[in-house]
């Protein structure tokens, strides 16, 4: 079911390749999406493939309630080739340190190149600032030293960003910087969050989705713009801005194009 006049847009986004906006609405998931939120309250865990296992660190979604705050969640229902439902889960970012979580969709890029090239420099970005807080404030060497750490994040991101696969639904791939439609640079965490995850696993795995609904679980952030087991559309800054490119050809798969 698509987007229409009554119906929150899971997420959409305009393509530069068609010159239009694809939607996809959160209607028919929604269901899919309290009961996800319903085995969390139950089981304080994501690990959906042993629902009734003892909770670790690990999994546990207390660390959801913690200073860490809250996360983005969500669920893509999908089709598959002979009319199967499909049900697909994400969440946005890392869960406690981890791209993979059993039952999840995973992030898009190969995750040992991601920790080839990340880990060495963070290790080092970390290190640096450590060192800033023993400089003096307003000192040539902590000035210097800022800048260097500045530069170095700014060369991590873009070699990050380069790893990341992003695809449509008429068999392409793309980069992120060939998806993204936004005004200005692309933000930290583009193409981590549950859509793009979502929509990714579908496009690969040849499913057709159908409704998608992401809500927040957790602590809610600093701002009150997210706030626990509320529902919200794919976010403006960070998904859109490449969700028109991830959508291209999904009228098709709907026999709507």
């Amino acid at each position: 079911m698509f987007f229409g006049k009554k119906s929150l847009p899971g997420c959409s986004g305009y393509c530069k390749r068609c010159g239009r906006n694809h939607y996809l609405d959160s209607v028919l998931a929604r269901t899919k999406a309290e009961k996800l939120m319903a085995f969390m309250d139950k089981y304080n865990h994501i690990n959906l493939m042993t629902p009734k296992a003892q909770v670790t660190s690990r999994y546990t979604t207390n660390l959801l309630f913690s200073s860490a705050q809250g996360k983005m969640f969500g669920v893509l229902l999908c089709r598959n080739a002979l009319g199967k439902e499909i049900v697909l889960y994400g969440f946005s970012g890392q869960f406690n340190g981890q791209w993979q979580v059993p039952g999840w969709v995973g992030p898009l890029f190969d995750e040992r190149a991601f920790h080839q090239c990340a880990d060495d420099t963070e290790r080092e970005i970390k290190a640096l600032g450590r060192s800033l807080e023993r400089e003096a404030q307003g000192s040539d060497n902590r000035r210097q030293l800022k800048e260097y750490r500045r530069n170095l994040s700014r060369k991590l991101m873009q070699t990050l960003f380069s790893l990341y696969r992003v695809p449509d639904f008429r068999g392409n791939i793309y980069s992120l910087e060939q998806a993204f439609t936004g005004k200005t640079g692309m933000p930290t965490g583009t193409g981590d969050c549950c859509a793009p995850k979502l929509l990714a696993h579908a496009a690969t795995h040849h499913l057709r989705p159908v409704s998608l609904s992401e809500f927040y679980y957790g602590r809610e952030n600093s701002s009150g713009t997210r706030v626990h087991k509320q529902f919200y559309s794919a976010c403006e800054e960070k998904c859109r801005p490449i969700l028109g490119t991830m959508l291209c050809g999904i009228e098709e798969c709907h026999g709507c194009g």
